[in-house]
């Protein structure tokens, strides 16, 4: 299955998240803020990125730009998870340069579909 890393600062959230994605097979590696992140994938660049828009330090917005100016091929996706459900913060957020967008309360088995349809084959 697929790496995926989950950025979000809201604990119940993170070991929800976590868990689910365990669950379905992927190996999962987790940080609570958007430096973090970008420090993570300098590490190891994961195939799919779950990631909160309102965090500490550096939102998700600026994670996914700066993600997408190093990655210019996209073989990272960026699923972003978040409470914003308006549709300028949506189309935002694909201006950035996110693969996918679900909206906070969210179904456990829409967003492991969704991961599956991102990571690669």
């Amino acid at each position: 299955m697929a790496h995926v890393l989950i950025v979000e600062d809201e604990p119940d959230v993170l070991l929800l998240l976590e868990n689910r994605m365990r669950g379905a097979g992927h190996e999962v590696d987790s940080v609570t803020d958007g430096e973090q992140a970008l420090a993570s994938i300098d590490r190891r660049a994961p195939d799919v990125i779950i990631l909160d828009w309102m965090m500490p330090r550096l939102d998700g917005i600026a994670v996914c730009e700066s993600i997408r100016s190093a990655d210019t091929e996209r073989r990272t996706k960026v699923l972003m998870l978040t409470a914003k459900s308006q549709q300028h913060d949506i189309d935002r957020a694909y201006a950035a340069g996110v693969d996918d967008y679900i909206v906070k309360p969210f179904s456990s088995r829409d967003l492991i579909a969704r991961v599956a349809a991102l990571a690669p084959a």
